[in-house]
């Protein structure tokens, strides 16, 4: 008698348990966006360009040098920080330095940001210099586009192509 009130018990427990783990993954609601939403992610990790050229070596520094370090060329293992804006209809949504990454700053730089924006037709303008040589911006990419209610438009760069890409 006792084994069979413990097992009915034990029932009567998980299914209380499976009817309060049933009803929260249902309510509240997850609502990601707001409704006439879209989110837009600039999402980009790059590596910049070198921050100095290879410099070569005189005669004289190379024999100054142990044997087993007489490189010809001497060249900086940092990088040029990451300058990146992002506009979006004129107005500038986003401006950013990212300092590249390691010890000697010689890795990727990162962004990462989320932007909700209302769904519908936007100019977005995406603006990146990888070179801390030249002025300005050495990469850009404008371009029109509608966003549907729930859609997420991720912007990243594409290192080997060289470009801002819209996915």
């Amino acid at each position: 008698m006792r084994s069979i009130l413990a097992v009915l018990g034990q029932a009567v427990l998980y299914a209380l348990f499976a009817a309060f783990v049933g009803f929260f993954s249902t309510r509240p609601q997850y609502r990601p966006l707001p409704d006439a939403h879209a989110l837009v992610k600039l999402s980009v990790s790059h590596a910049g360009a070198l921050k100095a050229d290879c410099r070569r070596r005189t005669r004289e520094e190379l024999e100054r040098l142990p044997p087993n370090m007489r490189v010809p060329a001497e060249c900086p293992r940092e990088r040029s920080p990451l300058v990146i804006e992002l506009a979006l209809d004129g107005r500038l949504l986003h401006a950013e330095t990212a300092m590249p990454s390691g010890l000697a700053r010689d890795g990727a730089a990162t962004v990462y940001r989320r932007f909700v924006v209302p769904a519908g037709t936007h100019h977005i303008a995406v603006r990146l210099n990888d070179d801390g040589r030249v002025p300005g911006f050495t990469h850009q990419r404008e371009a029109d586009l509608t966003l549907v209610p729930g859609q997420v438009l991720v912007i990243d760069f594409d290192s080997e192509r060289k470009e801002v890409v819209l996915l």
